[in-house]
């Protein structure tokens, strides 16, 4: 049965002449689930707003949006029981609460839809326990970790027991691991109750293989709309959505020479591949030059040797934000050498932005030292630590948003005529308001604002937050570019396979400390979670490749 319908949807913002949503129809039957994938700022988050009028933008729409053959702007009249039927997860896991408990979170739709008393401790009740929340039912909001928070908002959104759920980039925030729990939450509720979903995701290697339907967007039309293997059948491996695509399917893609095999697309079908692949090769060469074939089952990797020449360096550093809570980051000990590209990953909450504030000078540690240059913190005076010499891109872009269009942005700063400096082209966007454009042209925004105070050090916190995966490619080629012209870049963030591409070293972090450190190669191929996609499809059959392209690079030459 038919849930959800769209016919011709068009929609553009204030002052605009560019509809970010182009005359796009589809619909969702009951039950499915549905993955809406794109590049960046090609119109996935408006559309997905505009399925929920409370969260609609302002400017000029057309088009009908139905939800059971009812008009959602005009038919379903009763708001309160409109909010329930359409639930939504948003970005930010932090935008999303509105109270300080748990519990209080858990009841706070279901207050507002005015729902008798004993039915709501029920099914709050219910709820907690179905999502795990017991433990931490009576915690305030603020001291959840960003997976915890976002288990809390799609729970706060399912005991109000919605028709259809509506998510935009869940995982955008979190970690690895707590990434990987989220989704699969999100497929058991699919399974569970048939509950319809739709995400926009730019995380594609865990939902390709469990979705129904694919969607595609791409300049605000919906170019495809299919079964996942239908979709893939036909890309372009030069679109830009080509890199989000599962690492098993992009491995085959490369290696295979047009074989009519069946494409894989989840790490065990990629293992098999790989393992037939070098099998079938090995053959081939054998009976081509009787003679055998490379071992291509033992990579070696040389690391990264670094010359001591430091340019940040944390020595016994502890910081804790309050008197009563434990320490954020404790003992910390670590040391990134000039013209180095050096990612710090970790769980939400085991301190990494708060060793990249330290690193700024935005918090003051009770103990330890922090160097830049050799020069302690304390002793650059009159702000002469950001005067070309370290700046920083925060986690929440926006709060370095002080103008009503992108291009003031840039004028305010006497900076306009720099923006062909920069290798990424934000043109269409810049008589648009900063908080109007999608996340990741945000965090594009924010990048440029901090390379134009041309620093020494860059500091960057989850830069590739909304960032389509053709879009940190560019990035990670960026960085390598800015480390060549001898910056020195410090990274935090959850996207492993980012650090893969880009990073010289890699440290992970826990509660607080640094649990392991190496180059790229090491560091990916000893971890056994915290590692790539490629490390995972690869170990035991070609260790040492940690990105797609090395595989097939090496794969190719090992044969």
């Amino acid at each position: 049965m038919e849930i959800l319908n769209v016919e011709n949807l068009k929609f553009k913002y204030p002052k605009t002449e560019k509809y970010v949503v182009d005359d796009v129809s589809f619909h969702v039957n009951e039950g499915e689930f549905v993955v809406l994938c794109g590049p960046t700022g090609s119109g996935k988050s408006t559309l997905l707003k505009l399925l929920k009028p409370e969260i609609s933008p302002l400017g000029d729409k057309q088009g009908h949006v139905k939800l059971f053959n009812e008009e959602i702007d005009r038919d379903i009249e009763e708001k309160k029981i409109k909010a329930s039927r359409i639930g939504y997860v948003c970005q930010n896991p932090k935008e999303q609460a509105v109270t300080d408990k748990v519990w209080h979170e858990l009841a706070f739709g279901l207050e507002n839809m005015g729902i008798p008393q004993n039915a709501m401790g029920a099914g709050i009740a219910e709820m907690a326990s179905y999502f795990g929340i017991e433990d931490w039912y009576e915690k305030r909001v603020d001291e959840l970790s960003g997976g915890q928070l976002q288990i809390l908002n799609l729970a706060s959104v399912m005991v109000m027991n919605p028709d259809i759920l509506i998510l935009d980039e869940p995982t955008a925030q979190l970690d690895p691991i707590a990434a990987s729990e989220f989704l699969m939450t999100l497929k058991k509720l699919n399974n569970d109750f048939a509950l319809t979903v739709i995400i926009a995701e730019h995380r594609l290697e865990e939902l390709v293989p469990v979705c129904d339907r694919l969607f595609v967007m791409d300049d605000g039309k919906l170019i495809s709309d299919g079964a996942p293997k239908d979709i893939l059948k036909s890309m372009d491996p030069s679109s830009e959505i080509f890199d989000a695509l599962p690492s098993a399917y992009r491995v085959y893609k490369g290696l295979n020479n047009d074989k009519d095999t069946e494409s894989p697309v989840t790490i065990r079908e990629g293992r098999d591949y790989l393992a037939g692949f070098i099998k079938e090769s090995k053959k081939e060469s054998a009976s081509t030059d009787n003679r055998e074939s490379s071992n291509v089952t033992n990579i070696s990797i040389k690391e990264k040797k670094i010359v001591n020449d430091p340019a940040l360096e944390f020595k016994d550093v502890s910081f804790r934000y309050d008197r009563e809570l434990p320490d954020a980051i404790k003992e910390l000990n670590f040391t990134v050498e000039k013209g180095e590209i050096f990612c710090i990953l970790g769980g939400n909450g085991s301190g990494k932005t708060t060793a990249l504030n330290a690193s700024a000078g935005l918090i003051k540690p009770y103990e330890g030292s922090i160097k830049v240059f050799g020069k302690k913190l304390k002793e650059y005076k009159n702000g002469s630590l950001y005067n070309k010499c370290l700046s920083m891109l925060p986690q929440d872009v926006q709060t370095l948003f002080l103008h009503n269009t992108v291009r003031e942005e840039f004028e305010s700063r006497k900076a306009l005529d720099r923006l062909k400096e920069f290798p990424f082209d934000i043109s269409g966007i810049m008589d648009r308001h900063p908080y109007d454009i999608s996340g990741g042209e945000q965090q594009l925004v924010a990048l440029a604002l901090v390379m134009i105070t041309d620093p020494k050090i860059i500091l960057l916190d989850e830069p590739t937050k909304g960032l389509d995966a053709y879009r940190k490619r560019n990035l990670a080629e960026i960085l390598k570019a800015l480390k060549a012209s001898g910056k020195t870049i410090v990274t935090v963030t959850h996207d492993v396979e980012f650090a893969a591409m880009c990073a010289d070293r890699c440290a992970l972090f826990f509660k607080g400390s640094i649990a392991s450190e190496g180059d790229v190669h090491s560091f990916f191929v000893n971890n056994n979670f915290y590692t790539t996609y490629v490390c995972r499809m690869c170990r035991g059959i070609c260790d040492g490749p940690v990105t797609v392209d090395e595989i097939i690079e090496t794969i190719g030459k090992g044969i």
